[in-house]
């Protein structure tokens, strides 16, 4: 599947343009915490996801991503708020917005967003390139691994914030070691991450990755701000207060050494035929 020359060129464009538009609703986040501001921002993060991996992987591999982990993060979502698998027994609330069963619509949408930049994040560290490299098996699982890790450091400060300020989620538990959570939401989040990102890994084995428009430097930067800025808003707003001091490090590490793989790496010299 390909997408024609003159939308494939627009897609950089399009980049920048959602990238500039969820800045802006963070920014309007940290005055105005509504469920429409969630829903917005989060819409818009997946939107520029999407044309960011449509741009970097090509049209199908982007279109297989996002089915993995829409799909797996809504059934992993759903089990949990029904039968307490993967995260531990919790039920969402209506801060989130409207729902597929008993799961808010943005949910399965955000797995997409955190899963495509984690995997670009890791890929960078590991390749100094923001496109896979691994060969086999054993490297993608490691490589699948790593990406899990650098989502659930998102979640590190995250889910502290839903819970105690948003108030998105109520968990049965509430006498875990980590602001309430429990090992097992942690578990969880490295286990459904890990299967989406090496479910994707093993779906376009046998696809040549290229992208669909030329792909310079900086458009690599797309998913790297996305998660950047999530970190900022979790260093300005984290609750319990301690998270401002956590997210720097949980989430800084992973982006700096990101950037650092990202100075050395060289863009393809044109689009794939």
């Amino acid at each position: 599947m390909s997408i024609p020359s003159r939308w494939a060129s627009r897609l950089p464009v399009l980049s920048y343009v959602l990238l500039a538009a969820y800045l802006i609703l963070i920014a309007f986040r940290t005055h105005n915490d509504t469920t429409l501001a969630l829903v917005v921002a989060s819409v818009v993060m997946f939107a520029c996801c999407w044309a960011s991996a449509t741009h970097l992987l090509g049209a199908r591999p982007t279109l297989q991503f996002m089915a993995i982990a829409v799909c797996f993060g809504w059934f992993a979502e759903q089990m949990g708020s029904s039968h307490g698998w993967f995260f531990g027994e919790y039920t969402y609330t209506d801060v989130l917005g409207p729902r597929l069963g008993d799961v808010p619509i943005v949910i399965p949408l955000m797995w997409f967003s955190l899963t495509y930049s984690c995997y670009v994040i890791a890929n960078l560290i590991v390749w100094q390139s923001p496109v896979d490299g691994a060969q086999g098996l054993g490297h993608a699982a490691v490589l699948s691994f790593l990406a899990a890790m650098i989502v659930t450091a998102f979640d590190l400060g995250a889910d502290p914030y839903l819970v105690y300020t948003l108030k998105a989620w109520i968990m049965t538990k509430t006498d875990g070691a980590w602001f309430g959570e429990t090992v097992q939401g942690f578990v969880g989040w490295m286990f459904v991450s890990f299967v989406i990102i090496m479910g994707f890994r093993l779906s376009v084995r046998k696809l040549a990755l290229q992208p669909s428009s030329p792909f310079l430097r900086r458009h690599a930067l797309v998913p790297l701000a996305l998660y950047g800025s999530n970190m900022i808003f979790q260093m300005i707003l984290g609750n319990p207060v301690e998270i401002r001091s956590i997210a720097p490090f949980a989430m800084g590490i992973p982006l700096l050494c990101a950037l650092a793989g990202y100075q050395r790496w060289t863009a393809p010299a044109r689009a794939a035929a």
